[in-house]
């Protein structure tokens, strides 16, 4: 099984050709929440670890994630409200945002007293890792499993509106990476945290996998030298849940592979290396084709 743990939240959509105010449509969403449901769609066997809201919102976000196959067992429930997330679609289809996140359900998030005895990876990033005080939780959920030699995946997937000290993150996020087994991270998100590669690699990481957009994705393991695949070409609607489609991707080809360790992703040749990185770029352009975080099926693969 693999556990992904962070944020469950609403994003309001902006819809073409609506008039003006543009209207927004409600999508459920939140990088672990998208990553969770691209595992159940690709076929793993995967839990969402989180605190939802009861209201409205969250009795949504709960309800998509039974009908995905994802289990929620691991997930707490409060009465304090579901964090929105404002999408703005740019030029190309890229998507920022803008969070209302104060006294949300999220952040009240609980480090449960243990995870599921078939948990082989759990998998952390976004927001989660920011707001207090869930980040902290989440953070003990991280090194308590690593040190029980779970495979733990990070990806980081930058908010830099909700970080108040970047410099404090900066060093927040060094000192996860000795309890992290894969890390993945955009370029973008590369650049601002000062892309130090090597030195991320000698801290922990069996592997560093950077995606860049449409060019593709570039791994860095350990101990081996790095290879890209190119993006595949596709009629881009927008990229919201293309980074976090890749995230569970690269979890769900590793895993069909038995190569969930720090040492196996160290050490994979580079052709094993590029069968799963294509697999992961398929799948993200086939997102990237949809509106909104709507990842592909295994059957679509």
């Amino acid at each position: 099984m693999i556990v992904v743990a962070g944020e469950a939240l609403i994003d309001l959509v902006p819809q073409a050709g609506g008039g003006t105010p543009t209207p927004l449509l409600p999508a459920r969403g939140g990088g672990p929440y998208n990553t969770a449901i691209a595992l159940g769609r690709l076929g793993a066997k995967v839990s969402f670890c989180s605190r939802i809201s009861t209201d409205a919102f969250g009795e949504s976000l709960v309800e998509r994630l039974s009908e995905e196959n994802v289990d929620v067992g691991l997930v707490q429930r409060g009465p304090e409200p579901t964090t929105l997330a404002v999408a703005s679609i740019g030029t190309g289809g890229s998507a920022a945002y803008s969070f209302y996140v104060e006294g949300t359900a999220d952040r009240l998030f609980q480090v449960p007293d243990a995870l599921p005895a078939a948990t082989r990876a759990l998998s952390f990033g976004t927001c989660s890792l920011v707001l207090e005080p869930g980040a902290s939780a989440y953070e003990e959920l991280m090194r308590r499993e690593a040190g029980r030699g779970v495979f733990v995946a990070l990806d980081p997937n930058i908010r830099a509106g909700l970080i108040p000290d970047p410099d404090a993150y900066r060093e927040r996020f060094l000192n996860w990476l000795p309890h992290v087994c894969l890390l993945k991270l955009s370029e973008e998100d590369a650049q601002w945290l000062g892309p130090d590669v090597r030195g991320w690699l000698n801290a922990g990481p069996g592997a560093v996998v950077i995606t860049h957009g449409g060019d593709g994705l570039t791994v860095f393991p350990r101990n081996g030298d790095e290879r890209s695949v190119p993006g595949e070409s596709v009629h881009v609607v927008d990229t919201i849940g293309a980074g976090d489609t890749v995230n569970a991707a690269l979890l769900h080809a590793l895993a069909e592979r038995d190569l969930l360790t720090r040492d196996a992703l160290a050490d994979l040749p580079g052709q094993e290396w590029d069968e799963v990185l294509r697999f992961a770029a398929r799948a993200a352009a086939l997102t990237c084709s949809k509106p909104g975080a709507e990842p592909p099926y295994g059957d679509d693969l």
